[in-house]
């Protein structure tokens, strides 16, 4: 099971680190471990850091309005968005 970063920036990290978004949107994926970071040296940039059963589900997921609504609720500025997938 590959680990995956995803960083990006927010508009409000007080707001997106206490968000339930993450668990709603990837937990019905079998993605687990969700850990979530920030940048002390910019509080407009965070990254999460979770294990990813299927990354087919979870990219195809990542196309739907469902996953926008939620990056939008979560005031993530989604062109911002790098995904990084382990070696």
């Amino acid at each position: 099971m590959p680990s995956v970063i995803g960083y990006h920036d927010v508009k409000d990290q007080k707001h997106w680190l206490a968000s339930p978004k993450r668990e709603e949107v990837f937990g019905p994926l079998g993605v687990t471990n969700i850990r979530t970071f920030i940048d002390p040296q910019n509080p407009t940039r965070v990254a999460v850091l979770m294990d990813v059963a299927d990354m087919d589900a979870l990219m195809a997921a990542m196309q739907t309005p469902p996953m926008a609504e939620a990056m939008d609720y979560d005031g993530v500025v989604a062109e911002t968005l790098v995904i990084l997938v382990e070696a």
